[in-house]
């Protein structure tokens, strides 16, 4: 006999995951990791026997609840689901399944629809930041066709504006959490800084690289991948981390001069696969360091970005992510006190996803 559990398929930016309401869930974490294990088909490099699509950027989930923050609408949980390895990590969260967050919250009566389009805020428990997200709900309805677009993603839907509200600290308790814009870690200049992502950034050129690289091409370069996860672990504890070795953070991020006339290039590592883009908070996080000045960002970016509104346009492999950014002079620093940016999601599947007899153990 399988249980049945109410679950909804959707992709969130350039991600795809599951969102479940935490009531259907176990209580118990060990059980409830063992449920989402099941259902994503883990440990398995194919996920063969579940739902997840054998990528960490398809092996997500988001649970949501009613808000535990006097300013938010609803609770969003962030849960990353090793595909060939037996964990669970809530050590991040996720920008890109939060493009969903807000279609759900109003499909399942957190937020009331309004006219045209809907604006709620939303609390990430992973970090205790707030977000403000606004969907398009036509006739007190939520959309999901639309003609906006977003690289990564073929085909265009309705336009999802995020806006993050002081997350710089989230995870790391400060912006730039060794203390320093840049510091030498195993002979390399690194930039570590958390505005919503713990980063590191890394100058592609360091590396013997020309920051055109596929994914595919740093994922097979043995000696980078040993060099980048050695600066790595080094790192942790100087971030406020303590010990990585086994956490999804911080991400490692290769950076070089534009190639299609944005910003900045990247190359990330999340931490031992190249994202094929750039993930939300880890964009946030990067656009940031290019307007701090003496990163290893902003070296590369240049520009002159003076206090007020900045469009960043940070390049990945397959395509570009552009954020506007408010920048602000404080105690003679410069701080990011907003940064908000285009996303798209699509409700793909919604019903029961089944568990096998003795995963959750009053079956």
């Amino acid at each position: 006999m399988q249980r049945a559990i109410p679950a909804t398929l959707m992709r969130g930016g350039t991600s795809k995951g599951i969102y479940f309401h935490a009531k259907d869930l176990p209580a118990d974490k060990t059980t409830r990791d063992r449920v989402l294990r099941s259902i994503l088909g883990s440990p398995d490099i194919r996920q063969i026997d579940g739902i997840g699509g054998a990528h960490p950027l398809t092996s997500k989930v988001a649970i949501l609840s009613p808000p535990t923050h006097p300013d938010a609408d609803i609770d969003y949980l962030f849960l990353q689901v090793g595909v060939d390895k037996a964990t669970v990590q809530d050590g991040q969260t996720c920008g890109n399944l939060l493009a969903g967050v807000g279609a759900w919250a109003i499909e399942h009566g957190f937020v009331e629809a309004h006219e045209e389009e809907t604006t709620l805020r939303v609390h990430l428990t992973n970090t205790g930041a707030l977000t403000k997200i606004r969907v398009s709900t036509p006739e007190g309805t939520v959309q999901y066709d639309g003609e906006a677009s977003i690289d990564g993603v073929p085909g265009t839907a309705a336009p999802i504006m995020i806006t993050f509200l002081d997350v710089a600290g989230a995870t790391c308790g400060a912006l730039l959490p060794t203390g320093n814009i840049s510091d030498m870690v195993e002979g390399v200049e690194v930039t570590c800084i958390d505005n919503g992502m713990p980063v590191v950034i890394l100058s592609a050129e360091d590396f013997g690289l020309k920051g055109n690289e596929t994914p595919a091409d740093l994922e097979q370069n043995e000696d980078l991948k040993q060099k980048v996860e050695k600066i790595r672990l080094a790192v942790g504890p100087l971030m406020n981390l303590g010990d990585v070795t086994h956490k999804t953070i911080p991400k490692m991020t290769l950076v070089s001069a534009p190639l299609e006339g944005g910003t900045l290039s990247t190359r990330t590592f999340i931490p031992h696969r190249v994202h094929e883009a750039i993930g939300v908070f880890g964009a946030v996080s990067v656009a940031t360091a290019s307007v701090l000045p003496g990163s290893v960002a902003e070296k590369i970016a240049g520009g002159d970005h003076k206090p007020g509104l900045s469009t960043i346009t940070i390049e990945h492999p397959t395509g570009a992510f552009h954020l506007d950014m408010t920048v602000s002079q404080k105690n003679g620093q410069r701080e990011v006190s907003e940064a908000a940016l285009l996303r798209t999601a699509r409700k793909i599947m919604a019903g029961d996803v089944f568990i096998p007899k003795g995963v959750w153990e009053d079956i």
